[in-house]
């Protein structure tokens, strides 16, 4: 009996610290020793800008049958595969957001690796946006190990996602089910040399730049919808065209506003980057109609930046889109949605660019501010993906991850990059303090960011060198009953958020560096 009982307990133990040593190597740092803490300002200079784009899409070498429509891979449903290279198992593309178990079909239209390069002589950067729905703080810091092979000229490199919900899983959450891991390692390192490359080609592309910034507050208003209160949008646009000083012709167009790229919805099994295609070809190419050009467009590239989404900004199946050309109107969620919704984006923008109401800057000084900081995660299904590899995440300490914040300013215009979906009340102001939030608080997240972000021209993006999920105010955090705003149930954002500490943190890290930034 005594040696029954010294075996379990010896079996035990060995089970116990195996766990362990197994959570430790789960939990590593991933790159141990980083840290970013930049406050970088040129001289009064001629600023130098090149752009480029590369296609990132996937291939879609195995497709399936949907028995059921339910847009979940299922073989219990009887869903079957095309096993195209005779492994016996289907390698689908997993598609980020909604649900696991949506396996790509096809490609609708492309994903890509947009950039723009900033030479101000002796302060260079880099502004990187992806069509994907979010990229972790970890890969980020690997494409910048990747950039610098190439461009190590470069001081500082922001990666940001357009957080599109039709583009392979990057993050790891969407899967074939809840318990496998939805990255596809090759198609990861794709991105990263679609990303090195995207750079190395915008440096190339660089040219003596004129800057014109211009922005419309209201008419995008229509076309977007916030799903949980306080009622609260980022539906202004902020613009910023960057011209060729000797020739006048358009290098590329940054775009900034603030909607989920999800109008497709979730029974899309189609590979797109959702209303930001359409809206980013007829900025660059024009509006047409069959033979006839609607508006012209500008060239160059256009780089759609995300803006604070969180809460929930999106244009839900229920929201109607009227084509501001044939007026017609479109509510189901279809491919011929996302072109209206992409022609409505386009026409404001393009008669935003040419209203000669903007403000032209040629020479600049260019400013950056970046800081790593530590986030807590406090989200025990998020603590869970890690442990399993379901996320590839490493800890810096215990229940603490590495993430950024950053911000730059050139001209007139300052540029805020946060690393998640913002509630746009941090953002705008008007956070409240319903009954029934779990902590019974005051707002902690004051003042608001956009009155303390200097210039006239005030750019906000998310998603930025990591993806944290929401960022929620304090305040309004609500797991347990009863539930704010008299909802019967619990809202949905905590769920995938790292927790109610992340918005203070991140609101009072962005104040720190907008103050410090020169």
């Amino acid at each position: 009996m005594k040696k029954i009982l010294l075996f379990l307990f010896s079996l035990i133990v060995i089970l116990v610290l195996a766990a362990w040593i197994f959570s430790l190597y789960q939990f590593r740092d991933r790159h141990k020793g980083y840290w970013i803490d930049l406050n970088l300002q040129s001289s009064q200079n001629d600023i130098q800008a090149g752009f480029s784009k590369i296609d990132i899409s996937p291939e879609i070498t195995e497709t399936w049958v949907d028995t059921n429509g339910d847009a979940r891979y299922n073989p219990e449903d009887g869903d079957t595969f095309s096993d195209t290279n005779g492994n016996g198992k289907f390698d689908g593309v997993w598609l980020a957001g909604f649900h696991t178990g949506r396996a790509a079909q096809a490609v609708l239209d492309p994903l890509w690796v947009r950039a723009m390069v900033l030479d101000a002589g002796d302060v260079k950067m880099a502004l990187v946006v992806i069509d994907m729905i979010g990229f972790g703080n970890d890969e980020v810091i690997a494409s910048r190990k990747l950039i610098q092979e190439m461009n190590p000229e470069l001081d500082y490199v922001i990666i940001t996602s357009t957080h599109v919900h039709s583009s392979p899983d990057l993050m790891g959450m969407w899967g074939a089910s809840q318990y496998e891991r939805g990255v596809d390692p090759a198609y990861l390192n794709q991105v990263q040399k679609g990303i090195q490359e995207a750079v190395k080609q915008a440096s190339e592309n660089k040219r003596k730049a004129v800057f014109r910034f211009s922005e419309e507050q209201e008419k995008l208003k229509p076309l977007v919808g916030d799903t949980r209160d306080p009622q609260v949008l980022d539906a202004g646009l902020k613009l910023m065209q960057v011209l060729d000083a000797e020739t006048y012709e358009t290098l590329g167009t940054i775009m900034n506003w603030g909607n989920h790229p999800e109008t497709l919805w979730l029974e899309n099994i189609e590979v797109s980057s959702d209303f930001a295609h359409h809206w980013r070809e007829m900025v660059e190419n024009g509006i047409v109609e069959k033979d006839s050009v609607l508006m012209e467009g500008v060239g160059g590239v256009a780089i759609f930046l995300n803006g604070a989404i969180g809460g929930l900004m999106t244009t839900h199946p229920s929201m109607e889109l009227i084509d501001p050309f044939s007026k017609e109107k479109f509510q189901k969620q279809n491919p011929e949605k996302i072109i209206a919704q992409g022609r409505a984006l386009a026409k404001v923008t393009l008669e935003t660019l040419r209203d000669s109401s903007y403000l032209e800057v040629s020479k600049s000084n260019l400013a950056v501010r970046a800081e790593t900081i530590e986030l807590k995660m406090d989200n025990k299904l998020f603590h869970l993906a890690a442990y399993l590899g379901i996320f590839d995440r490493g800890f810096t300490k215990w229940k603490h991850i590495r993430s950024e914040v950053a911000a730059w300013k050139l001209g007139p215009a300052t540029f805020v990059h946060v690393p998640g979906e913002l509630y746009p009340e941090i953002l705008h102001g008007g956070i409240e303090s319903p009954s029934g939030g779990d902590f019974g608080i005051q707002p902690l997240e004051v003042p608001a960011l956009q009155t303390q972000i200097p210039g006239q021209f005030k750019f906000f993006a998310g998603m930025s060198n990591d993806m944290v999920g929401y960022i929620i105010p304090k305040s309004q955090w609500d797991v347990e009953p009863p539930f704010t705003y008299k909802n019967q149930d619990r809202p949905y954002g905590e769920i995938n958020s790292l927790g109610p500490e992340t918005a203070p943190k991140i609101h009072s890290s962005v104040l720190k560096i907008l103050k410090e930034l020169k």
